[in-house]
Formats: structure tokens, sequence, C-alpha cells
């Protein structure tokens, strides 16, 4: 190979950054070693006419590679396995006296030692682990060759050429486009990085291009589904993208670990022009709701075309999007969804909430926040640089919340080092560990400055931790994934390791946590529905023969799901008189009018509790979110559920309201049945009905969904999907 371009930086000399995998330079066609005399001509050598990469979806390359999915003309394989390629020649191969290679480039200066320039020799036998060809079949004038790829090698779109020596030096083939090939990450090699041994696991957490993500509140779980499309055309040369976006060196493409903390950084706008613009302040009016999205694939291709970021995302949205770029290259990944997740700012594994006096919370003490709930990614790989046993999942974040390193990311953490304490180990195990495990303090902040904890919560944080179950649309519980059951000795015991390497959590909640009075306080909030009114009803249960007088407090709040509270809209004092061993209730009226003026992204209510037991000046306190049931978006299909045959969807949605909806957007979506699509309402009157219709033509066979949302001012996170069973074409 010809002398690499050289330049000097600082004094020393150093081949520039080779940060693009959309940056190229053509090698020489020809590297001669002297000058060729006169009569001679290279073309009486051996010389390539064509080359042949077997491409097609039905080939044995992308079938065998599992990449017969991608809408994709290129050759995509997956590392540290074979695949095919024919060689077409002038006049046929001697393997005595004609020597030729292959040879895989990628970006800008290629340099062998970083992975960058790979010479592929051709072998009598393949190795494994380590890049080789092997003539399967030699036929007149045609070689077909088994070439062997690195499980370590760079993952990105290579540039392919065949280089045949002669007496004179080196012939090459030219630059061809249509012999560019996508080399991935390869989940079903047992000595790649990512390997994941369970056949199942591997059609879920790698093929499944249709996901659920939970959202909601831990006791009114809601779903929904989400296209993650990562087969879809133009999404994996955008997701390459978004690494060239980063500068991420070509030589690092190779490691999941450096992969996915790049991407955790660059799915997010806030540092580094990256892929989405968080919102959560309820104004959208330059871009998309979160709500209205109902897949990664226009957001993607959209941050790919205009290389500037898309509005707007919250976690669910960062999520899906980080799914669909770890699938899209071959890594394992799924959503998790942690529910009460906290955003501890200062690591001391706990959530300080300060009351006044008589109960109400201070809001300029309280600084930290409870999400209802926090999605996040998990991705599978080994990790050399952790000691044993810390491989597997990874929790792994791209919702912008805390700097890490200089940037606004999250993990690769290991998700065994969390439940386990040892939050020493990169990356951002500290951080993991506080959102599933902090314990939730209630403070009284006195008239005189001093502060008394009044209750300790060992157990609302992490209550529940779900992803989408595996071939199903259901729920799969991992909270025992990331914490041992709380009061057993090894949760204990996590807090006291993750305590030694320096989480800062004062000691002065110990004895507050064993305290207990005798009056136990609970309430429940009525299943609401949005725009109807509905009730809260608290509990008072004394154990005790003492007659007791109780001062209680009700605040209802509009929140966000990050648990910041946006506007109060409810407020009531009460006293209540408890006789010896008696149980008293006490309900409270919510009118739809109070709450429907300041609704935000996600019908969210989030009620606070208190009450002061005047006779021991014991503090009762409890938190509770309601989520309203939301109207959904219907969908309906007629016609053959055929591969190439037509079939018209039909969006369906009515006003359940008292108001008319204003400027309503509907999108649709289906991987494998339609390219995502969207449609504008000026108006939908109250109790009134609309209707949208698209002629849709399938293209891929099997299970399938449709996927609609509809967004408004006024309403938001509506939903509405159908199952599909898709047959294949039927032959003429």
């Amino acid at each position: 190979m010809s002398e690499t371009p050289r330049t000097t930086f600082g004094g020393r000399r150093a081949v520039p950054p080779n940060n693009s995998n959309a940056g190229e330079d053509d090698l020489p066609t020809e590297e001669l070693q002297d000058l060729v005399p006169r009569g001679v001509s290279l073309q009486d050598f051996l010389n390539v006419t064509n080359v042949h990469l077997f491409k097609d979806r039905w080939d044995t390359n992308k079938v065998d590679h599992h990449t017969d999915k991608y809408e994709n003309n290129k050759l995509i394989v997956r590392r540290g396995q074979t695949f095919y390629i024919q060689i077409d020649f002038n006049r046929p191969y001697d393997p005595r006296r004609d020597l030729f290679r292959v040879e895989y480039v990628i970006g800008r200066y290629p340099q062998e030692n970083k992975g960058t320039y790979i010479p592929v020799p051709v072998v009598s036998e393949l190795q494994s682990g380590k890049w080789g060809a092997k003539v399967v079949m030699r036929e007149d004038r045609s070689v077909r060759l088994s070439i062997q790829s690195s499980p370590t090698c760079v993952v990105g779109k290579f540039r392919m050429y065949v280089a045949v020596w002669t007496p004179y030096g080196i012939i090459r083939t030219k630059r061809n486009p249509e012999t560019d090939t996508y080399i991935l990450f390869n989940p079903w090699c047992e000595e790649d990085a990512v390997y994941l041994h369970n056949e199942r696991e591997r059609e879920e957490y790698v093929l499944n291009d249709i996901g659920v993500i939970f959202f909601g509140d831990f006791s009114d779980i809601k779903s929904r589904s989400w296209s993650y499309g990562q087969f879809e055309d133009g999404i994996l040369d955008a997701c390459l993208y978004v690494m060239d976006k980063a500068e991420m060196d070509l030589s690092g493409r190779g490691n999941p670990i450096k992969v996915s903390r790049v991407a955790s950084a660059m799915l997010n706008a806030k540092d580094d022009e990256g892929v989405i613009v968080g919102s959560w302040d309820n104004i959208y009016a330059y871009g998309v709701p979160p709500s209205a999205w109902t897949g990664s694939v226009d957001i993607l291709l959209e941050y790919h075309s205009s290389g500037s970021p898309v509005s707007y995302g919250q976690c669910w949205v960062f999520a899906g999007v980080f799914n669909t770029f770890l699938r899209c290259l071959g890594i394992p990944a799924r959503v998790v969804t942690n529910y009460f997740s906290a955003h501890d700012n200062d690591a001391n594994l706990q959530m300080d909430f300060f009351l006044e006096e008589d109960g109400n919370v201070n809001s300029k003490l309280t600084k930290d926040s409870v999400w209802n709930y926090h999605c996040w990614n998990e991705a599978w790989m080994t990790r050399p640089d952790l000691p044993v046993g810390f491989g597997g999942w990874q929790a792994v974040d791209s919702t912008p919340q805390e700097n890490s390193d200089g940037m606004y990311r999250c993990g690769p953490a290991s998700v065994q080092a969390v439940k386990h304490g040892h939050i020493c180990f990169q990356f951002d195990a500290p951080f993991v560990f506080a959102e599933v495990n902090s314990d939730l303090v209630y403070i009284t902040a006195k008239k005189d400055g001093t502060q008394v904890v009044g209750a300790v919560d060992t157990t609302h944080i992490g209550k529940l931790i779900v992803t989408k179950q595996i071939g199903g649309d259901g729920i799969k519980d991992i909270t025992d994934t990331y914490k041992f059951q709380e009061g057993q000795e090894e949760e204990r015991l996590a807090l006291e390791t993750a305590l030694m390497y320096g989480a800062k959590k004062p000691l002065n909640t110990e004895g507050v946590i064993k305290s207990r009075s005798d009056v136990h306080m609970d309430f429940e909030v009525e299943n609401a529905v949005l725009g109807k009114d509905f009730k809260v009803t608290i509990t008072f249960q004394s154990n005790s023969s003492s007659h007791y007088t109780i001062s209680a407090y009700l605040s209802g709040n509009i929140t966000f799901y990050t648990g910041v509270l946006k506007a109060e809209f409810k407020k009531e004092t009460f006293d209540v008189e408890l006789k010896p061993f008696s149980c008293k209730k006490e309900e409270v009226l919510v009118r739809a009018g109070e709450y429907m003026g300041q609704l935000l992204e996600q019908a969210s209510l989030h009620f606070f509790v208190t009450a002061r037991v005047n006779e021991t000046t014991d503090v009762l306190a409890k938190q509770k979110t309601a989520v309203l049931t939301i109207p959904k978006v219907i969908i309906k299909v007629r016609g053959a559920k055929e591969v190439g045959s037509d079939m018209v969807v039909t969006v369906e949605f009515t006003n359940p309201l008292k108001e008319s909806l204003r400027n309503v957007w509907m999108y649709l979506d289906g991987p494998g049945l339609t390219r995502p699509k969207r449609k504008m309402f000026h108006e939908i009157r109250p109790s009134s009905t609309v209707q949208w219709e698209e002629v849709c033509r399938p293209w891929v066979s099997g299970p399938r969904k449709l996927i609609a949302s509809l967004t408004s001012n006024s309403l938001r996170h509506v939903y509405g999907e159908l199952d599909l069973q898709i047959q294949r074409r039927s032959s003429v």
C-alpha cells in the first residue's frame, strides 16, 4: 500500500484524525515498484473483470448473517462470521503463479494497525478470530472465496478492492460503490463482545423492529408501541452518521463500550448538536410534541438529512431512538422503565422533601425530584475493563440529566455492579444506583431554622423496573436485576458497599426509619377519566387506645412526569378525630374544571397528603400520582393483508371533550407496512369524529403492527395500535 498522507501537528508527525465513515480516499489503482518495460502491458497479467457479492436479501450471505431484513441493496454482514464473494478474472486463476488479495478500507488515511485498512490474504485454511479468504470454488475464469472477518473489527461501511501482484507491482480494482460492504456487531458469534447465547433473546433484542415502552404510574402502568424501524431504508446510514457527527475515531468503533457511550451523548442535543432536543416545559411550537412520535425512523432520517437536532423528545423518545441505533448496529438492546425514579443531584442516595410546619411542601428547599417513571436502555456486552462477572446488561441513558466526563450522557453502567453496590466501576454507576435505590426522606423545616427528619420511606424509589417480555407485548419484571428485595441482608450489604465506595448519605436517618406512629395513613385516587370529576379518599387507622386529633393537608398538582410541579390546582385542609382502634375516611372531590385548563404532556396529577398527629407531633406523609385515562385512536384495515397488495388503513378519532380541538396532527406508522405519515385537522368539534384513510402496500410478511398518535394544543398522548398478520405474496 502507498505511503499514507501525513500531517505535522504541534511538532509531531501524526496521521490526521480518521473520524468519518463518509470520508473517503481512493486507493491507487497501480502501485508500481519500477518502470514497466516497453512492450509490456499490465493488462496481460491477471486482471479482475467483475466482483459478485451475493447481496440480495434471499442470498445466503444476508440470510446466514441475519441481515436480510435491511432495506439496503449493499452487502451487510456481521463480523467474525464467513461470507462469500466471487471474483471474475480475464483468464483462469492459477494459484501456482497468480497472487491476489481482497482489501477492505474505511474512512480517510487508512492504517492497518488501526484496523481501518484490512488486507485479506488468500489462505489454505481459515483461522478462528482472524481475517482470511479461502478459495472454495474455481470454475473457468471465476473464483469463489469464503471470507472470514475478525470478531473485533471496526463496525461501519467499508470500501472493497481486489489487488493483484505482478512482477512490476500491484494492480488494484477501481473504487466501485456497488462493492461497498457494511460490517456489523455479531451477537451470534461467540468471540464477539456482544455475543448473546439465547436465540429467542437475539430474535427479540436484535431483530425485533417493533417494541413496547411502558409509562404511566406504578399503580396504573400504561404502554405504547414504538416503531424502532432499524431495518428501514436509510436508517443504517443514519446511525453511522451519528458517530461521524460525534467525530468518533473509526478505530474505536469496534468496541461496544465506546460506541454506546458516544451514542449516549449524541442522542441528545444538549451539548453536541446531537439527534434530539429535549423539552419538558410543555411548549413545542417549533417542533413535534414528544408524545406525537410513533417511532424512530422520522427522527433519524431527518437528523441525517438536515444535520440539525430534531425537536422534541422526552425520556421514552430518547430511549426509543437509542434502541434503534443499538439494534441497527447489532448490539442487543432493550428499553427499560423504572417507576419512581430518583434524580439525585448530589449522589447522597436520598431524596430530601422539605415540609413547612403546617405540612405544606417547601419548594425552595426541595431540590431533588422523583420521576413518576424514567426510561433508559440496556445494552448487552462483555466488560473486559471490569472484574469478571460484571458483563451482560449495561444501563445506558441518553436523556440529558447530569454531566458525565464533561458531556450529558450516562453509562454503560454494569447492572450487576449496581445491584451489588459496586459503584466504583465506570461508567456512572453511582447515578444509576441512586435512581433505583435512594431513600425518600421527609424533613420538617421549622421557623427557628432547625430541620427535623420526620419520616423515611426506604421502599418508594425504584418500586418496579420493567421491560417488554420476549415474544410478546406484556411486562417483564426485572427489578431484581437492579436491587435485592427491601429488608434482605443482601440489600443492606449492597447499600453499605455503595456507601463505602463514596456515596455521601448522611447517617442521621437511621433511627427514624425504625420509629413508627400509632396512626397509619393512606389514600386512594379514584380511576380518573380525562374531563370527568373524581374523588380522593384518605384513610386513617389507629392502632392505639388513645384518642387522637389530626390536622391534615391535601395538595393536588399538575406535574411533569419528571416530578417537577407546574401548578397547584387543589388545596384542602381538614381536621380528623380518631377514636381508639378505629378507622376514619375522608373524601375530597376533584372537579374536572379544576385541572383541565392546565394539563401537560402526560395528563398526570400528583397528590401530596401530609398529616400531623397533634398529641404526639408525629408527621405522616404520602404522595401518589394519578394518570388520567385518555381516549384512544381507532385503526381499521380493509383489503388483502398480503405482501405487495394494497390495503386501506382508516384512522378514526372521536373528541370526548366539551371543547373543540384545534390544530390537530395525526401520525401513522408501521414498519414493513407504511412509511411514517402525518395529516392535519384544523378543528375537531366536541363529540365529533374524524377519519383519515391511507393506502398501504406491505413489503414484510409475518406479525406486524400499525401505530397511530394524535396531538393538539389541549390534548396529547393519544394513541392507537392494531396488530396484523401479513401473508407472503401469493404465487401466480
